[in-house]
């Protein structure tokens, strides 16, 4: 059964005003489609949570769509602040949750594995517990030191961006894997944006590479250079002019409404973003290549023919 739809109709049917939302991708992947839609639809009032916010949060931030971000690094990637995030905290317009790296993944495999709590040892010499409430120290019943425990994350929706996906939503990606697989399980739903949509045939051919599996997923969208501005190993590089101009950008709320009406209201999906950037996207295409060595998953012919 095909679970493809459009974006539009994908963030209308999953994503509603209050719901606490995952958007995955780790330096790559990121799926910034999915936050233009999020933004253009006008939800309101959402808890965004991610390893790193990245631009995509301050985006959706100065948006006005957040009322809670949820965090392990706070910053635009070797540029300084997220500024439209930072001027909400400090104006007491945003809350903020903060977690190691390392405990965010914990707290999201808790969730993916319906555990009550999950336990975060690295954070012991911290001050973490202090500042979120989400983490707390128990006596451990074995060698009686304390133990910091991270309560379980369950997003109401993931987005996850891959490589490729089939239409009943087996998800396929390379490059670093980041948080897309804790995202994906620990989410109530998830939607698949894909680069590209492939048969059953061509996921079967290669099943190892295969993140996400059909019955984890809830809707699959077809997104080429859903990740732009950051990337999609492989196929496009990251767009450091993009990120360099939101660093100033950002700085000026007058001019950051500005460019959230030209390059999400003004447009009517994400096709017609595409089509905007068509130049600039090309030029991001133009990758080396640098092929994974073929796999051989053959069998012995004569041995298969004895045990069937």
């Amino acid at each position: 059964m095909t679970k493809l739809m459009t974006m539009r109709d994908a963030v209308g049917e999953h994503v509603d005003d209050g719901a606490s939302l995952y958007i995955s991708g780790f330096t790559h992947l990121i799926g910034f489609a999915a936050a233009r839609e999020i933004i253009r639809q006008g939800r309101r009032g959402l808890r965004l949570i991610r390893m790193t916010p990245d631009v995509v949060y301050d985006l959706m931030t100065a948006a006005g769509c957040a009322r809670e971000v949820a965090f392990g690094y706070l910053g635009n990637p070797g540029l300084g602040s997220l500024h439209a995030i930072r001027r909400a905290i400090e104006a007491g317009d945003l809350d903020h949750v903060e977690y190691t790296h390392g405990s965010l993944i914990a707290a999201l495999r808790a969730g993916g594995s319906d555990l009550p709590f999950a336990p975060v040892p690295a954070v012991a010499g911290t001050d973490l517990a202090e500042v979120n409430p989400r983490v707390r120290r128990v006596r451990s019943p074995f060698g009686g030191e304390d133990v910091p425990l991270v309560e379980p994350l369950r997003p109401d929706v993931a987005f996850v961006h891959v490589h490729r996906s089939d239409p009943q939503g087996n998800a396929q990606t390379w490059g670093g894997l980041g948080d897309l697989k804790e995202a994906g399980f620990a989410a109530r739903r998830v939607v698949v944006t894909a680069e590209e949509i492939v048969s059953e045939d061509v996921i079967r051919s290669d099943p190892g590479r295969t993140v996400l599996p059909a019955f984890a997923v809830d809707a699959v969208v077809h997104a080429p250079y859903g990740a732009h501005p950051s990337f999609a190993q492989g196929l496009y590089g990251r767009d450091n002019r993009y990120y360099r101009r939101w660093a100033e950008l950002s700085r000026d709320p007058r001019a950051l409404e500005e460019h959230i009406g030209a390059e999400v209201h003004d447009l009517p999906d994400h096709e017609a973003y595409v089509a905007r950037h068509g130049v600039r996207l090309r030029e991001l295409s133009r990758v080396g290549s640098s092929p994974s060595e073929p796999v051989e998953y053959g069998s012995n012919r004569e041995t298969a023919a004895v045990q069937d």
